[in-house]
């Protein structure tokens, strides 16, 4: 059998070829060059040294990895035939040279065999080499080198430097562009490097949508692209270690000692805080809020796991699976044109998982606010039919409802009148209903407002120096209606 002796070429200039390789080719009977395309080609033919070369593959090969696989199969049967042959490939044998990958696998699969193949591959100078001292890159902090037709093995989250070699030509150029843009901005700089190691060499940074525009691109066109890491995924993980430490032995005593019941109203009022920095339009406010929120629904997954009743995971998997089912026009062939299409689409597959529901109005909680909870009822009852087709009839139930709550103050009795002022309430939330009006929501505006023109009335006084007692409701009520005014609200 033959033998293959592979050595490099170097990154460009004459004298990065090392002296074994440089003695081996001098004195090799059959030395085969990957290409003849490379800069140090013609000072071996200057120097005397007869070749052959692979350029005629690849003017047949329908695209590189056929190329690169007829290469392989050609040289190890020629060293089955009984040559040694000493293969000449660009740069350094082991950086970037797929030929060399495909050598070693096939020499491998052939160990032991009677028509093995004797493989050595000798250390060589790659450009990657010169690319260090150009760039000042040190790759002790990491360096990823893909073939520009490779791209399936580019890093999502590209956490090193990348150089990718053997940029060819304009459609390869092209090609690696738009794999890069699914990984960077398209304005993200890149070194293009043309020529590394040669007088005439070209190092200049461009952005990545300019890779192939550029005049000069050729077999001797490589790149790097600094490091972009990706941001780190959203974890929820650091929360459920502190909730986990809390509630273990050892931890703290409060926190052992909650249960779902305990807690509950802590829910209530941090869903409420978050609501508040909504409606103050104070985001940073409402990142510490939605956070504190976060945490109770942490808190009660975290209770539940102990119980083996459920996991946090399991809250995740449900959410996102019911998300899916009941967006069947985003992840189904259900076609929805608009928002009102949408809402339909959503409440069918809705109504098909509550089969189990046995009135119409079950699935409003019982600890909604009260205000809220009525809306919904209504809405529920409306979807059955059962409501006034227009707002007028609203308006005359309102003046019957407050009828009969002045005829119960008038007796005096305490839980009739409480009985007629709920149903008052209730029939104006029908009204808001028919208004397009959020009952809940336009009650908070007014409760904010008071509070607004109160504050107003507080710093007055304050500014006055004296107490409540010390005015009459007439100066406080001229103080509210200042406020009013600054609000650009007209005095009735």
């Amino acid at each position: 059998m033959g033998s293959i002796k592979v050595v490099g070429l170097g990154p460009g200039d004459f004298g990065y070829i090392t002296m074994e390789s440089w003695e081996l080719m001098q004195g090799a009977e059959n030395l085969y060059l990957r290409t003849a395309k490379h800069p140090t080609v013609p000072m071996l033919a200057e120097r005397g040294i007869s070749f052959a070369t692979y350029d005629s593959f690849y003017e047949e090969a329908e695209d590189f990895a056929h190329l690169y696989q007829r290469i392989a199969d050609d040289l190890i049967a020629k060293a089955q035939s009984g040559i040694d042959i000493v293969y000449a490939v660009p740069g350094s044998p082991m950086v970037a040279e797929k030929t060399v990958v495909l050598l070693r696998e096939k020499a491998a699969g052939l160990a032991g065999r009677a028509d093995e193949v004797k493989l050595d591959i000798l250390p060589g100078m790659s450009f990657v080499e010169v690319l260090y001292g150009k760039l000042g890159i040190d790759p002790i902090d990491g360096l990823t080198i893909i073939d520009a037709e490779d791209f399936a093995s580019l890093p999502v989250d590209m956490p090193t430097g990348l150089v990718v070699t053997q940029v060819y030509n304009r459609q390869i150029a092209s090609d690696a562009k738009l794999s890069l843009m699914e990984v960077l901005p398209d304005e993200y700089p890149v070194t293009y490097i043309h020529k590394l190691g040669m007088p005439d060499e070209s190092i200049r940074e461009i952005p990545l949508y300019e890779l192939d525009r550029q005049p000069d691109i050729d077999y001797l066109t490589s790149l790097y692209i600094r490091p972009y890491p990706k941001k780190p995924e959203f974890d929820i993980t650091p929360l459920q270690d502190i909730i986990k430490t809390l509630r273990e032995p050892g931890g703290c005593p409060w926190d052992i000692a909650q249960t779902h019941e305990s807690i509950r109203r802590n829910l209530i009022e941090e869903t409420y805080e978050v609501l508040e920095a909504i409606d103050l339009e104070d985001y940073d406010l409402l990142c510490e809020e939605l956070g504190d929120l976060l945490m109770q629904v942490v808190f009660h997954a975290r209770m539940a796991e102990e119980a083996g009743e459920f996991s946090m995971q399991d809250v995740v998997e449900g959410v996102t699976e019911k998300l899916v089912r009941r967006h069947p026009h985003v992840f189904g062939d259900v076609q929805a044109a608009d928002a009102g299409s949408a809402l339909i689409s959503w409440e069918a597959v809705k109504k098909e998982e509550k089969k189990d529901r046995k009135s119409l109005l079950d699935g409003v909680p019982k600890d909604l606010p009260a205000l809220m909870a009525a809306q919904k009822l209504q809405g529920k009852a409306a979807k059955a039919g059962f409501d006034w087709e227009a707002p007028e009839p609203v308006w005359d139930k309102i003046h019957e409802e407050l009828a009969e709550l002045k005829e119960a103050v008038a007796e005096g009795d305490a839980g009739h009148i409480a009985e007629e002022l709920g149903d008052v309430l209730f029939t104006i939330v029908n009204l808001a209903r028919f208004l397009k009006a959020d009952s809940e929501m336009a009650l908070l505006g007014c409760n904010q407002k008071f509070r607004s023109r109160f504050s107003f009335v507080e710093q007055k006084v304050r500014e006055q120096g004296g107490s409540w007692q010390d005015f009459t409701l007439a100066q406080l009520d001229e103080y509210w209606n200042e406020a009013k005014r600054q609000q650009g609200k007209p005095i009735q």
